[in-house]
């Protein structure tokens, strides 16, 4: 039964542990994102005002809730690598809570609150991060994009276009249904325009058309929670 001794315990395990366990959860995605080749890879830890930034560790205010990780460019951006990536999450927390309870098994490590509610709150995290559901913001969780990936359904991606006009002279940035959305006259502006857009409207992919070819310059893959 709950009662007042067990209220520190109570405090511990929500400003501590599972804290750790977002961080080692988020790690495990960047882990598969970097195998793939992703780039610019940021961690958030927590929601709220920023409170400090420390390489590709960004931590805020409200650390103990919520966590994300992005990254941009995947080389090998293809389904299996994509599964792979938000699966990074969950087989981290697992790995970690298998470690976690070996270590108690072999008596390497004592039994206690600490170890009981790292691989609670781990068994907690993998549950709802593979419940294939949709949030209340819109986004998925882990799961469902697993899911739909392993069912082969397409998730939508945003495409957008870089593209040189000779009639009019000028750099245009179109949309997926090719429909221009802004005109520069320098390709440097249209290049930056269009990745800022790209960035915003995630999944999506950004090509460059010039003398009737096009190739992929950049993605920005969804950001897994």
């Amino acid at each position: 039964m709950f009662g007042f001794k067990d209220i520190p315990q109570f405090f511990l395990a929500f400003f501590v542990v599972l804290p750790v366990i977002s961080f080692l959860h988020e790690a495990g995605h960047v882990f598969f994102a970097w195998l793939m080749g992703g780039k610019n890879i940021k961690v958030t830890v927590g929601t709220g005002k920023v409170l400090f930034r420390l390489g590709m560790l960004e931590v805020r205010k409200y650390y103990f809730w919520y966590g994300l990780c992005s990254f941009d460019n995947l080389k090998r951006n293809h389904r299996f690598s994509k599964i792979l990536v938000f699966s990074g999450g969950v087989l981290f927390n697992a790995a970690s809570a298998i470690t976690v309870m070996h270590l108690v098994t072999e008596g390497w490590v004592e039994a206690g609150m600490m170890t009981y509610q790292f691989t609670y709150f781990s068994m907690y995290y993998i549950f709802f991060a593979l419940l294939p559901m949709p949030y209340p913001d819109g986004s998925y969780s882990d799961g469902k994009f697993i899911l739909d990936l392993l069912r082969n359904r397409p998730i939508a991606e945003s495409t957008f276009r870089i593209t040189w006009e000779e009639e009019k002279g000028q750099w245009q940035v179109l949309d997926h249904d090719k429909t221009i959305l802004e005109a520069f006259q320098e390709e440097e502006d249209a290049l930056a325009r269009a990745h800022q857009l790209a960035q915003s409207n995630r999944p999506s992919r950004l090509f460059h058309t010039k003398n009737g070819e096009e190739v992929e310059v950049f993605n920005y893959p969804k950001v897994p929670l």
